[in-house]
């Protein structure tokens, strides 16, 4: 407990009720620690056996039988793969604690002696190396290891606790689907929704959060550019889709550099251009695929109504008719961008500081546009107040040496993705049962 909660507890004559928390903080983390030696080969299992979205059947399954062991009652198949534990102890709140499952298509070459080896064949049909590069592994053994002290603990907490495992969040597809598979109205509307994400590049095991924005937005886009193939030797004789392709691409730059305020955030990236087969012929399309962010609804729409306008007039420029200009899709992958409930924050996060100290946490800092598809839980009518923070993930000696000039941390999605399992693990779970305990009071 630091030097500042005492003095705190001091001056409101609350030193009592200090004293008597760090007790219970000192046997959670004790708990917490005899634990790790079963949730350390849960975690290995998970890392060397990861699932792309929404195939992750195995993984779904061997989240359902630890939650059924603990006394849960569990239902699969919700949103596809996703799956719902529920149990009820006593008149409460009722409390979301969500869990992404699924890997990512990339060959792990981090050289950990427990590296996926694991291929897949995805939604699509078509095979894929799979490895846990986001974490996820740490994720779900997180939220069993919260299930199994918050079942140990049943006589500290009221209320009824609502465990998901969600697919597809790599695709920001499976908290929509479970979301549109009837979630609330099928287990009943959450008063509280929270979440945890490991993150390499902080310091393993400190606790990270924030109050309001927390993620940027993401829209997949796709755009299939037509022309009129022909000879590559006689270009006059068709309409090259690659030239008009990559006009697009140029002129969509100016939507963040010319479109919107200097002082507001957005990101236009055409990640994928494919178009042709042989060196000679013109093809008749060419496809671009985009990735789109933002942190304002407002610069959203903005941006991506900028996108259609753009592609359908630089079409009109090449002369396209009508009928052929080019099809813009902004249906692919979208999520709005993730806001902490300012009020849950400041009370989660006091009782962060309380239990990890000014040393075990720190702010929330925006270093790029990651998203994430968690606000599909709280973006409902009325909304669910939600909560979502982070864990550092990498060794503070690693992070010291890249100060020093040393390797750099790899960053998520990388196939040299690692973390720290014990710590962030450990840490994982003491925040995510102190919140849940906070907000489920047994008195």
């Amino acid at each position: 407990m630091s030097n500042s909660i005492i003095k705190r507890a001091l001056v409101s004559g609350l030193l009592s009720t200090a004293l008597a928390w760090s007790a219970s903080a000192d046997d959670l983390t004790d708990a917490i620690n005899a634990d790790y030696g079963y949730l350390e080969p849960l975690f290995m299992h998970f890392h060397q056996n990861p699932e792309l979205s929404f195939v992750e059947t195995k993984t779904a399954a061997r989240m359902a039988d630890e939650l059924r062991q603990l006394g849960f009652e569990v239902t699969t198949g919700v949103g596809g793969t996703g799956l719902v534990a529920m149990m009820k102890n006593g008149d409460g709140p009722q409390v979301l604690v969500r869990a992404d499952m699924d890997g990512l298509p990339v060959k792990e070459n981090s050289g950990l002696p427990y590296a996926s080896k694991a291929r897949q064949i995805n939604i699509n049909g078509v095979e894929m190396p799979v490895m846990h590069a986001c974490g996820h592994d740490m994720h779900m053994t997180s939220l069993v290891g919260t299930a199994r002290r918050l079942v140990a603990m049943r006589d500290q907490w009221r209320g009824t606790l609502m465990l998901v495992g969600q697919p597809a969040e790599e695709r920001i597809g499976g908290a929509k689907a479970m979301v549109e598979d009837n979630l609330y109205e099928r287990f009943g509307r959450p008063d509280y929704a929270l979440a945890l994400h490991v993150a390499a590049g902080e310091p393993a095991g400190q606790v990270i959060y924030g109050s309001g924005l927390t993620y940027s937005s993401s829209d997949s886009v796709d755009i299939r550019v037509y022309g009129t193939g022909t000879h590559g030797a006689s270009p006059h004789l068709g309409n090259d889709p690659i030239v008009l392709a990559s006009q697009i691409v140029t002129a969509l730059q100016t939507l963040v550099s010319r479109e919107i305020s200097p002082l507001e955030a957005g990101v236009v990236t055409v990640g994928s251009f494919h178009a042709g087969n042989k060196h000679n012929i013109i093809s008749d399309h060419a496809d671009l695929q985009l990735t789109v962010r933002s942190n304002d609804e407002a610069v959203r729409e903005k941006l991506l109504q900028g996108i259609k306008r753009i592609a359908e007039n630089m079409g009109r420029v090449a002369g396209l008719p009508e009928d052929r200009l080019p099809k813009v899709d902004l249906s692919i992958e979208s999520t709005p961008t993730t806001y902490n409930d300012k009020a849950l924050s400041a009370r989660l996060g006091a009782v962060f500081e309380q239990t990890f100290g000014t040393d075990g946490t720190a702010p929330a800092i925006q270093r790029g546009m990651g998203a994430e598809d968690f606000p599909y839980f709280t973006n409902v009518e009325p909304p669910i107040p939600g909560f979502y923070f982070a864990i550092g993930g990498t060794p503070q000696a690693d992070l010291d040496a890249q100060e020093n000039g040393g390797p750099r941390v790899a960053g998520h999605h990388s196939p040299f993705f690692k973390i720290e399992p014990e710590s962030s693990i450990k840490s994982g779970v003491r925040a995510m049962t102190v919140a849940v305990l906070e907000l489920m009071p047994a008195n």
